[in-house]
């Protein structure tokens, strides 16, 4: 067993001691929430928090960018109590290393990423896939292997007090591993990076189109609908659709293509995320139930 500051390290589960944080909403000691600050080619990180932990899944903004887009739910960078990175490619984890250096914030990430990244192995600590990394009394991440070109990217899993959410994204494909892990989930956020239509009749050269297109490559609505046909089930609340392209997508043509593949079963809330982040935050509390709110909450002084 190897100690790390504030952190444990078991064969396939991490433990992760949280330091005190806000208490800034009064859901927050009873239900999970998922707020995406942004999502795109220009970054990616996804704030969870659960049982009085802060968590980033992924961190692809600079860091002025990062406190920015924490400071409008009055958080700040060391409100935060490890950061998740799914893989190296830049909009997903180029901020990490920043958020090592200026903050101390502890990282984890598989070995390839972390070696990719130049995080400082000091503050990082290393994870497998499917391991199980539990972080505070009762919020836990699972770590899930997907098809992405050039990296060893992974899924997430969070499960809090039996409330499940995945957030998926990078990936041309899916195995029967994910949806093992991903079926049944109350909330899923999940990638729709392009319209097939828009792809093939525009601007990007042929090579880029096939690497999209590929297994490694990423998601077109068409095959997220399908693969939420297989996973979401009357328990599936929420839904955010991530990632999509500014040139080969729109949030109407998203929308339309997932609602084809599951409106006929699927009865929950379906958003998008953009760009420019945050924007709401999804609640997912002890009876399964989901509660939206916009993100921006009220500082101790305005209660």
């Amino acid at each position: 067993m190897i100690i790390y500051p504030k952190i444990a390290l078991f064969v396939d589960k991490i433990q992760i001691y949280s330091r005190p944080l806000r208490d800034a909403h009064g859901l927050i000691g009873m239900a999970m929430s998922i707020t995406h600050l942004g999502t795109g080619s220009r970054g990616n990180s996804t704030l969870v928090e659960a049982g009085g932990v802060c968590v980033l899944l992924d961190q692809g903004f600079s860091g002025r960018q990062l406190e920015k887009r924490l400071g409008r739910m009055n958080l700040l960078p060391t409100d935060i109590d490890c950061i998740m990175i799914s893989h190296h490619h830049g909009d997903h984890g180029g901020g990490a290393a920043i958020a090592q250096k200026k903050w101390g914030i502890q990282i984890l990430a598989n070995e390839r990423t972390a070696m990719e990244l130049n995080l400082d192995p000091m503050k990082t600590t290393y994870f497998g896939s499917l391991d199980l990394i539990k972080i505070g009394d009762d919020l836990s991440i699972l770590t899930v292997p997907v098809p992405h070109s050039g990296a060893d990217n992974v899924a997430f899993v969070a499960n809090y007090r039996g409330e499940r959410a995945a957030v998926i994204t990078d990936l041309g494909s899916w195995t029967d591993e994910l949806v093992k892990h991903v079926h049944n989930c109350q909330h899923i956020s999940i990638e729709a990076n392009y319209d097939e239509d828009l792809l093939n009749n525009g601007p990007y050269p042929f090579s880029l189109k096939e690497r999209i297109r590929s297994r490694g490559g990423h998601l077109s609505n068409k095959q997220t609908g399908e693969f939420l046909a297989e996973v979401c089930t009357e328990n599936t609340r929420s839904i955010v659709l991530t990632h999509l392209s500014e040139k080969n997508n729109s949030p109407h043509l998203a929308e339309s293509t997932i609602l084809y593949h599951i409106g006929d079963f699927f009865s929950g809330d379906i958003d998008i995320s953009l760009q420019d982040g945050p924007e709401k935050t999804h609640f997912v509390n002890g009876k399964g139930d989901l509660h939206q709110n916009v993100v921006t909450i009220k500082s101790k002084s305005e209660k």
